[in-house]
């Protein structure tokens, strides 16, 4: 079996899972580090030609990270492509599991088995907060309606301000963001990367929570250690 994969958690979890059967991965997959394995372009313009060259079994891809164009081309040239949906976290253990199987993996890996158990044993939240949750700036970019972080905020207490808004990613002026006043604004360093000068000078007066975006939007083994380290930060932005 020899797979490509073109989403960085899913190319964490075959790593972790059947390193031998993985031939191929984007330069956005960094983890596990020091991986060794051709690169194949970016998850929004993998290199199809590069891709076809390392006759793979299988590429796995997500509907949302990659591009339909890019996969029919995959498809049309003979290679099966697994295209993952993911929008909430029992969602992302199921297709986890899905991908796995479709590796080889016959035997479920102990890390999902961890990761699964630490969502489905988190205590209720004795408090919830309100956020902002950007995701891009210039144009400013916020987590909307069914997307994954949403959930896992969602779970950890966090319920964002645009969680019902038509699009799942909408574009707003930063004067409306700084109207919703929430208890705190999330701001990740994926896929846009915040950093303390770069992102909470928008939002004067307003607690910042500057958050792993691999923890807060990979969907595989950082699953174990997410509520853990999200709300480690979380707890931070309001002492």
């Amino acid at each position: 079996m020899r797979v490509v994969s073109l989403v960085p958690s899913l190319t964490e979890a075959v790593a972790r899972s059947a390193p031998e059967t993985l031939a191929g991965a984007t330069g956005w997959c960094t983890h596990p580090p020091g991986l060794d394995v051709v690169r194949v372009g970016g998850t929004k313009n993998p290199k199809t030609d590069r891709i076809l060259s390392l006759a793979p079994d299988l590429v796995i891809a997500n509907e949302e990270e990659n591009r339909a164009p890019d996969l029919a081309a995959l498809r049309s040239a003979g290679v099966e492509v697994l295209v993952t949906e993911i929008r909430d976290v029992p969602q992302a253990f199921r297709e986890l599991a899905r991908v796995l199987a479709a590796c080889g993996v016959t035997a479920r890996p102990r890390w999902l088995d961890e990761a699964e158990e630490t969502w489905s044993s988190l205590p209720e939240p004795q408090t919830r907060l309100t956020a902002v949750v950007p995701v891009w700036r210039r144009p400013w970019m916020v987590l909307g309606r069914d997307t994954f972080a949403g959930d896992v905020l969602a779970r950890l207490g966090v319920d964002h301000a645009h969680a019902t808004h038509p699009d799942r990613y909408p574009r707003l002026p930063l004067e409306e963001l700084r109207a919703c006043a929430p208890d705190v604004v999330v701001l990740p360093d994926e896929p846009y990367r915040f950093t303390r000068d770069d992102g909470p000078e928008a939002f004067p007066g307003l607690p910042c929570a500057l958050v792993s975006g691999r923890h807060l939007t990979w969907y595989g083994p950082s699953l174990a250690e997410a509520p853990l380290v999200l709300g480690r930060a979380l707890r931070a932005a309001r002492p």
